[in-house]
């Protein structure tokens, strides 16, 4: 298996949990702890400042709890939840989280959640190792590098995948194309799309263009798509 790095913050408004927390993730050797936070307003700040791979997330918090936080914060990294609340449960897995921890934590179904982590991340890192997938259409599969693909979009039950030279439509969803790709290659500006950062020719308002096709940006993740697709490359005056 890959030898994998998890940058993590932990974010909790009781000291003592968070204190348990960063405890126990010290002891599992390959999650690495960047920040402490306690609230989702100091979390707000940290991923703007460095890279962040993981969010240890409490959920009932002052200001803005964390599912809240998470359903509002563009292409935010992936989460376990620590909570004492059963009741958020159902939310937390429609956002897509990697787990769901109920407190007292153990450090045994602390060390299972990260374990989990450790297996989604290294794929990830496989993945990118490898520059290609496989896509199933029409009883066949076909080998497509990433660096050819420019974007893809979410169609009801299927997505279609336009490359430089041809569109091919496979029954997925548009998440498990995205958990393929290299995140560091690919944004998603819309939650029907997911876009080739290398093939964006232009940004035009809310829309972008890469060669003759067009893909829209979400009002709400303007900001911080503008931010990672530009990433200090602006011409100013």
């Amino acid at each position: 298996m890959s030898n994998v790095t998890i940058r993590c913050v932990i974010t909790d408004d009781e000291p003592l949990a968070a204190r348990g927390i960063l405890g126990y993730a010290e002891c599992t050797g390959f999650l690495q702890v960047v920040a402490v936070c306690e609230d989702a307003i100091q979390l707000n700040s940290v991923l703007k400042q460095q890279p962040v791979d993981l969010l240890l997330l409490d959920i009932e918090m002052p200001n803005i709890n964390g599912i809240e936080f998470l359903k509002n914060y563009p292409n935010p990294p992936k989460v376990i939840f620590t909570t004492a609340y059963e009741r958020y449960a159902i939310q937390g897995f429609d956002l897509d989280v990697l787990d769901y921890l109920l407190k007292p934590v153990s450090f045994e179904r602390f060390l299972k959640a990260a374990n989990k982590a450790y297996d989604f991340f290294a794929t990830q890192h496989n993945t990118a190792a490898q520059p290609y997938f496989f896509i199933k259409s029409d009883k066949k599969l076909e080998k497509v590098l990433f660096q050819e693909i420019l974007f893809a979009e979410a169609l009801e039950n299927y997505v279609a995948v336009y490359t430089t030279d041809r569109k091919i439509i496979t029954h997925a969803t548009l998440k498990s194309v995205v958990e393929m790709l290299p995140a560091q290659q690919f944004i998603q500006p819309h939650k029907s799309y997911v876009v080739n950062i290398q093939h964006i020719s232009a940004i035009e308002g809310n829309v972008l263009h890469m060669g003759p096709h067009q893909v829209p940006i979400s009002k709400y993740q303007k900001e911080e798509v503008l931010e990672k697709i530009v990433n200090n490359r602006l011409l100013k005056k």
